[in-house]
């Protein structure tokens, strides 16, 4: 009987100590929270997606949703007229989205302009305004981004008398 008790004691010791892990077992896990976006309304919308990671995984940085790669864009026309002689002033432009990849992307472009030939540039989305917002170009494709807005003057503010397109990016929902 004793030695069959020193049997079971045994096994179970090795039972316990081959079933703990060691600092060099690779099944580590822990969860993290992955941002991801999606296009609502004309404008960008952030959620979480929870992913169980290794625990050594390096959690990304929330930089904003990605650009879109190998994208390119031509100007079809741009033009700004700083007063109509309807106490507005106009901004109207359309511009050639390209998709050159084998995927269809859905996303919004964002703008990169010069008031007045100033240093200062602003940078934003047209797309809610826009006649035509290209939230989405199917693989290998195009798209013509096309806006026409007045706006009312503000004689106690100073109004822009140019306005210049510096650059075009298209960012993708993932």
């Amino acid at each position: 009987m004793k030695k069959s008790f020193s049997l079971v004691l045994s096994l179970m010791v090795l039972f316990v100590v081959s079933s703990c892990g060691s600092e060099d077992d690779d099944t580590c896990t822990k969860m993290i929270a992955i941002p991801h976006y999606k296009v609502v309304n004309n404008q960008f919308e952030a959620y979480n997606v929870t992913e169980e990671v290794a625990c050594d995984f390096v959690e990304p940085e929330n930089s904003g949703p990605p650009e879109l790669q190998n994208f390119s864009y031509e100007v079809l026309y741009f033009t700004f007229i700083p007063d109509t002689g309807h106490k507005t002033s106009r901004l109207k432009f359309e511009i050639k989205l390209n998709n050159p990849n084998n995927y269809a992307v859905e996303g919004l472009a964002f703008l990169t302009t010069r008031v007045d030939g100033d240093s200062f540039e602003y940078y934003g989305n047209y797309s809610k305004l826009a006649t035509v917002s290209c939230n989405k170009i199917a693989a290998n494709s195009s798209c013509t981004l096309t806006f026409d807005q007045e706006y009312a003057l503000k004689p106690e503010e100073e109004n822009p008398t140019a306005i210049e397109l510096v650059s075009v990016a298209y960012y993708v929902a993932n």
